[in-house]
């Protein structure tokens, strides 16, 4: 094991102009070290303003741009994704997921990087109809819905591959659904606290989500690095929540009333469908999609008992990670 206070090289964070990737940049110069952000010169800079380490432009899809950031540094966490639930092509979706990893992976074990922490998803393990999953229960291409999903998945077994058959020194971690400061976006979690706070979402269909803090999340990853056994897998998530008490947590924080009227998924199909028709023409990604009304047809309940066990991982309240995210958004004008 290699204690993060071990490590006086720089350590490279991939992603952090997005959600986790800036939360883990932050908790990484929080404990003293030296962040190097690797960004794409087109990257949004919301989450960049006064970035706690140095910014190295290039793209993930350039071998020798990686190659020059990875160049020195004692760790890698490789968060950076594309994380969308619908695309025009949805094959661009896999194929950046894909892609991107193979190509950071493989810079890194060239590189002689000591430590790899990389951020798949809860996405790439099968919800269990008994109650929470946990880690022994991989999903595979066939048995997941939707393109992000099955990005996830492809990616995952990449480095998997890769820690089998090349010694690739990495850890594999599962955040379940982040919330909270710098969903700059945001994602589709956080449209839905924001359409939430703001009155526009009146009903929901039964299903529930596993909801984290995303500080929590990137404090996960630092004890994956520090505490993780190579090859391993780790879920990094708080609270099993349905999405009623979900909207009714959001609606408690603005002093709304919450929605309590329940549909069946299947009359919603149709406006699903007619979403995504819209977006095809707008390029805006729809607020909601078929794969979303499959998807809910199981709650994504999930178990960090082994993250809590192997790595010392805590995750707080949902209730506060709920609060934490409405103030956010509240502060940058997304909620009125």
């Amino acid at each position: 094991m290699i204690p993060a206070s071990s490590l006086t090289a720089p350590i490279l964070v991939t992603g952090v102009s997005g959600f986790v990737g800036a939360a883990v940049a932050r908790a990484l110069a929080a404990e003293g070290h030296h962040v190097r952000g690797l960004v794409r010169a087109s990257s949004p800079r919301g989450n960049l303003v006064d970035f706690p380490g140095t910014l190295v432009e290039g793209d993930l899809r350039d071998p020798a741009a990686v190659a020059r950031a990875i160049a020195g540094v004692a760790a890698v966490f490789h968060v950076a994704a594309d994380y969308r639930l619908w695309a025009r092509d949805p094959e661009e979706i896999v194929a950046n997921n894909r892609d991107t990893t193979r190509i950071v992976m493989r810079a890194a074990l060239d590189a002689g990087v000591r430590r790899i922490v990389y951020t798949s998803s809860v996405a790439t393990i099968l919800p269990d109809p008994a109650g929470a999953a946990d880690e022994s229960r991989p999903a595979t291409e066939a048995t997941v819905v939707g393109a992000y999903k099955r990005s996830k998945v492809v990616a995952e077994r990449l480095v998997e591959a890769m820690i089998r058959d090349e010694g690739l020194p990495a850890i594999i971690v599962h955040p379940s659904t982040p919330i909270g400061p710098g969903d700059v976006k945001p994602t589709p979690t956080g449209r839905i606290i924001v359409e939430a706070a703001n009155g526009r979402i009146p009903a929901f269909v039964d299903s529930g989500l596993n909801l984290v803090h995303v500080d929590d999340v990137a404090r996960g990853h630092l004890l994956a690095m520090a505490e993780g056994r190579i090859g391993g897998h780790y879920i990094l998530g708080g609270q099993d929540v349905t999405l009623a008490d979900m909207l009714a947590t959001v609606a408690r924080a603005v002093g709304r009333k919450p929605p309590t009227i329940g549909l069946p998924r299947g009359p919603l199909f149709p406006l699903a469908w007619v979403s995504e028709q819209i977006a095809r023409v707008t390029g805006k990604e729809p607020m909601l999609t078929r794969d979303a009304l499959r998807m809910a047809r199981h709650a994504m309940y999930y178990s960090s008992a082994k993250a809590e066990r192997e790595l010392g991982y805590r995750a707080r309240p949902h209730e506060a990670a709920v609060a934490d995210a409405v103030a956010w958004f509240r502060a940058a004008g997304m909620i009125g």
